[in-house]
């Protein structure tokens, strides 16, 4: 797995995937982080959008503030994409702001994946960093 400090930019990605021809690569979009059954601890209607999570999770997860992230809603099947802001470290907090504070409610168990563009051989070697998280939105154990 490319690690986040080193990830290129989109840009760069590109001009790698470059093939001896000319012609570029293939780019494949892969899961490479995941939050797994957390728990929504605020949902924050008059915040200007995105999801609030713990400091501390994103960083044991690899997920970087501002990073584009997929939220599933376990309980309503609602799913949303957004990025992410990190909230105070060591609060657990998952907070759904904005008007997806409509479709989320406090209590309701999330999915929170994050995305990054790979080469077909980096995907091929690629091992998500998945985290589940108890009720509290602790971590019981790192896959």
């Amino acid at each position: 797995m490319v690690e986040a400090e080193q990830r290129p930019t989109p840009k760069q990605s590109l001009s790698r995937c470059r093939g001896r021809t000319g012609g570029e690569t293939m780019l494949r979009m892969m899961m490479h982080a995941k939050l797994h059954r957390g728990r929504v601890t605020q949902a924050r209607l008059d915040y200007v959008g995105s999801v609030t999570i713990d400091r501390n999770l994103l960083e044991q997860a690899g997920i970087l503030e501002n990073e584009r992230i997929q939220v599933l809603n376990i309980n309503t099947g609602e799913r949303m994409e957004t990025y992410a802001i990190a909230g105070e470290p060591g609060s657990r907090v998952i907070c759904i702001n904005g008007a997806a504070a409509r479709r989320f409610q406090v209590g309701d168990q999330v999915i929170i994946i994050a995305y990054g563009l790979f080469t077909d051989e980096e995907a091929r070697q690629l091992k998500p960093k998945v985290l589940l998280l108890d009720d509290d939105n602790n971590v019981v154990r790192t896959l």
